[in-house]
């Protein structure tokens, strides 16, 4: 499966790399576009899981990158939830 990596702006403006073990990212995400914080989440959430959802349809096991980062979005998500309005740039997917 082609993997893809892509770029994001926290609301701290610090930068972060995110992995996905599939392409379904590209169809949750625009490049160049901010997301209000929660819905960054759930959409890194349900995009992640159906990346892992496939590699265990393949492979038959869970990808642990996939749900390792949705931890990773998770925990720095969690980090900025009290701010009003926090928002997400995602920056462009690097292929």
């Amino acid at each position: 499966m082609p993997e893809v990596r892509f770029q994001i702006t926290w609301p701290d403006n610090s930068q972060a790399s995110c992995y996905s073990p599939s392409l379904i990212v590209k169809e949750y995400f625009a490049p160049d576009t901010e997301y209000d914080l929660v819905d960054f989440v759930e959409r890194s959430r349900k995009a992640l899981n159906i990346a892992s959802d496939r590699i265990k349809a393949k492979y038959g096991f869970p990808c642990g990158l996939a749900l390792g980062q949705i931890q990773e979005i998770e925990a720095k998500a969690a980090e900025f939830a009290q701010l009003d309005k926090p928002k997400v740039k995602f920056i462009k997917f690097n292929n």
